[in-house]
């Protein structure tokens, strides 16, 4: 009986924040928005594309030319346009294929909400809107970066972490002593035992590991003790990418958002994809906005120095923004749909675009190899390798298929066999926790069917001839 009243309770609620949502939507004949972008004139302004070492975007008359139908796309339209309707915040879609742009579409409004207030005039989501990619910074920042410098001699997936940090190494008082053995492969494939996550941000649950100081950061991870002995078991894990920052920052002797930008954004002619965004001229309305109150998950938690507005142009991951000062490997990166079709047709390419070489094909092929003890994981990137992953890939892509997904909303589909890319952007967190007391983690947002992600990526799959 009183798992029942719990269940009517959930359920209660879940319908009165749907009809809240429902009835906050206002009613604009349409919330898609098609963009043709010129994709030449913005990639490469000075050189000559038929001169290009490797190929360049362009736009095409139709989705037929590259072996698309229009009207099976439309329905990816109709599919989201619904979500919209429905009361999803919003959306944006980018489909390349054959170095042709396909699709590039926003749909739905960037804002929509003030704290719990819905805004009058919900701000539109727009061609050149910018997301908080969240984790997917793992593979556009950290996995760049390390593809580039393998490529380039300056790193050893095989050396110990210790290597290039002498510092990390097994303390007195850790029950697994298995640092000083942990190699740079291990923490991409995330076997190396490290824990999911460390609220690091909160002194009630980090404890001694407390910190808000991006320069005590590092040693907070050596201190932080191994979970299970590397190599037994695979953990998706924060900290693996945080500690690969750090290696990427030892090595280039920059500071990670200043390697990044410099050697592998600007060179590719990228001006929307950055850290700390809000501090290098870009304005709030620029973003799609994530949580609604801050971290707070709707006044549910609290801890020093918590945001308690609603976050737009400002990292939502709590240790990038208040451990790493916003510049993290697991977290951090903002870009909007035209940067990351550059970044996904570099991958197209086997690692150039334009006159810009990042790195060789050799790397990626290393780094999108499955893993022994799982396969859909590659070094970093996640694999089609089995049906577990048909929920992000969908029915219909092969099992070489890569990608990686965002907790704010993002997915990035590689298919290189195909020559065919999607990255499909949404702010499905800039929407209610639907009940606290149960999973502060789970926002109305997630309720919808455009939140699995494979339901759409499926739906272009099925588009194609």
């Amino acid at each position: 009986m009183k798992n029942m009243k719990h269940n009517m309770y959930k359920k209660g609620l879940v319908l009165l924040v749907l009809l809240f949502v429902l009835r906050s939507t206002p009613a604009f004949s349409s919330t898609i928005h098609q963009e043709n972008v010129d994709y030449t004139k913005q990639t490469d302004d000075n050189q000559c594309q038929n001169k290009s070492k490797y190929p360049t975007l362009s736009s095409i008359k139709t989705p037929e030319d590259v072996g698309f139908s229009t009207k099976e796309l439309s329905e990816v339209d109709s599919f989201i346009e619904n979500e919209i309707k429905n009361g999803f915040p919003g959306a944006a879609l980018i489909i390349i294929k054959n170095g042709k742009v396909v699709k590039n579409t926003s749909y739905g409004y960037a804002k929509k909400y003030n704290s719990f207030t819905f805004l009058k005039q919900p701000q539109k989501m727009k061609k050149d809107t910018m997301f908080d990619l969240a984790s997917n910074t793992k593979m556009y920042a950290v996995n760049y970066a390390l593809q580039k410098l393998v490529s380039e001699g300056k790193i050893n997936l095989n050396h110990p972490i210790s290597h290039y940090i002498p510092e990390f190494k097994d303390l007195p008082n850790d029950v697994i002593n298995a640092k000083e053995t942990l190699r740079i492969v291990d923490l991409l494939h995330h076997i190396a035992g490290f824990p999911s996550s460390v609220h690091y941000y909160n002194p009630e649950q980090a404890g001694a590991l407390f910190t808000q100081d991006r320069k005590e950061m590092l040693d907070k991870i050596i201190k932080t003790p191994l979970q299970s002995i590397p190599g037994t078991t695979q953990i998706y894990s924060d900290i693996d990418y945080i500690l690969l920052g750090f290696i990427i920052e030892r090595v280039t002797g920059q500071k990670l958002d200043q390697y990044v930008e410099n050697t592998i954004y600007k060179p590719l002619g990228l001006k929307h994809t950055v850290f700390t965004p809000l501090k290098k001229g870009f304005k709030e309305q620029d973003f799609a906005a994530t949580e609604l109150n801050g971290n707070t998950r709707d006044g549910y938690l609290m801890f020093p120095n918590m945001r308690t507005y609603t976050l737009q142009g400002e990292v939502h991951d709590e240790n990038a923004y208040y451990s790493m000062d916003g510049v993290s490997g697991h977290a951090g990166l903002f870009s909007n749909t035209h940067d990351l079709a550059v970044l996904l047709q570099v991958m197209l390419n086997d690692g150039g675009y334009d006159n810009t070489k990042l790195f060789d094909k050799e790397t990626i092929d290393v780094f999108t190899t499955p893993s022994e003890l799982n396969p859909t994981f590659g070094l970093g990137w996640r694999l089609n390798g089995d049906e577990s992953m048909n929920w992000m890939f969908g029915e219909y892509a092969g099992d070489k298929v890569i990608g990686h997904t965002g907790w704010t909303g993002t997915i990035t589909v590689i298919d290189r066999e195909n020559n065919l890319a999607i990255a499909l952007l949404t702010n499905k967190k800039h929407s209610a926790v639907i009940d606290h007391l149960v999973d502060s983690n789970w926002f109305y947002g997630d309720m919808f069917s455009i939140s699995t992600y494979g339901s759409v990526i499926g739906k272009i799959y099925e588009a194609l001839k």
